[in-house]
């Protein structure tokens, strides 16, 4: 057989060994030496990553490049210094936020949080509103609570994954992308998934191990095909996804309303709390900044309702 080189999407990658995806079904693969010698900022190759990998008959196959991403879904690697970033996902296009309209509670600095991060990380996230069959007032409260988010241009999507309402509309708007799912413990995440997917969870479950305190115990992050086309990614990082931290300007620039006051205001390095002459707190006092977004900003500046790893 002669030396082939084959596109792939990364679907696997741990400890060097790689899953990869082509046309002509699933290769696992090795780094090839030449890109672990190489120096960088960032993870060498993660779920998402398109590669070229090369396959030799009696050779293993080698991850031979990877090509440049469009977007990462990242955060400062713990414990490598102020200058590497952990990469969660490459090319992830979706966020999907899902929270319940009945227990638990949806909690709209929650919300403001997973749509901050999601522009902080220049993707795409919508809304749902799932287990709209149990609480049809807690809906309507949680509809209304939503409007600002909605006058702002996030998509919002009501589901049950119980009578299947609004599942197919959702599956639409996944459909081609790599989407992650996100929310509280105990929204029906899983549930909804199994619903757009049915059989989805046995898979995610095999390397999804949970026990007896309920904690997902699973280190392998990967990328679970869809059969109407798109992935689901299923990542440690991103169920920790909550307790994300951003610096000052990035959570700045991560609400759509305040974004567009930059510059307006009379200091260049104005936080918008208590500077004199700030447009942005002009603009809330006004209405035409939402003062419950305002104040979700407030608190994600200040560090207050952060919660902890295991609230994603």
């Amino acid at each position: 057989m002669a030396v082939e080189v084959r596109d792939g999407l990364v679907l696997r990658s741990t400890a060097g060994f790689i899953d990869i995806e082509t046309e002509d079904g699933v290769v696992h693969a090795r780094l090839r030496g030449r890109l672990k010698k190489e120096k960088r900022r960032t993870d060498l190759c993660v779920i998402g990553d398109r590669v070229k990998v090369r396959i030799e008959e009696g050779m293993e196959p080698t991850v031979e490049s990877v090509e440049e991403r469009r977007s990462v879904f990242s955060r400062q690697h713990p414990g490598r210094g102020p200058h590497q970033e952990d990469v969660l996902i490459a090319n992830l296009d979706l966020l999907v936020c899902v929270f319940s309209v009945s227990l638990p509670l949806m909690k709209p600095s929650l919300v403001d949080r997973f749509l901050a991060i999601a522009e902080a990380n220049d993707m795409e996230a919508i809304v749902v509103l799932n287990k709209a069959d149990e609480d049809p007032e807690g809906l309507e409260e949680c509809l209304e609570l939503l409007e600002p988010h909605r006058a702002l241009g996030y998509e919002l999507f009501v589901t049950s994954a119980a009578d299947g309402r609004g599942i197919d509309a959702l599956r639409e708007r996944i459909k081609g992308s790599i989407s992650a799912f996100v929310g509280p413990s105990g929204v029906g995440k899983s549930s909804l998934l199994n619903r757009i997917e049915p059989g989805l969870d046995l898979r995610v479950g095999e390397t999804s191990v949970v026990e007896g305190k309920g904690r997902h115990t699973t280190r392998v992050a990967a990328l679970f095909p869809l059969s109407g086309g798109g992935y689901i990614a299923d990542t440690p990082g991103i169920r920790e996804l909550a307790a994300f931290a951003l610096d000052e300007r990035s959570i700045a620039r991560a609400f759509r309303e305040i974004r567009a006051y930059e510059g307006r205001c009379a200091f260049r390095n104005c936080l918008h709390l208590e500077e004199p002459r700030c447009a942005v707190v002009a603009a809330v006092e006004a209405g035409e900044i939402d003062a419950g977004r305002y104040d979700s900003y407030v608190k994600m500046l200040l560090g207050e309702e952060r919660p902890d790893r295991h609230g994603a």
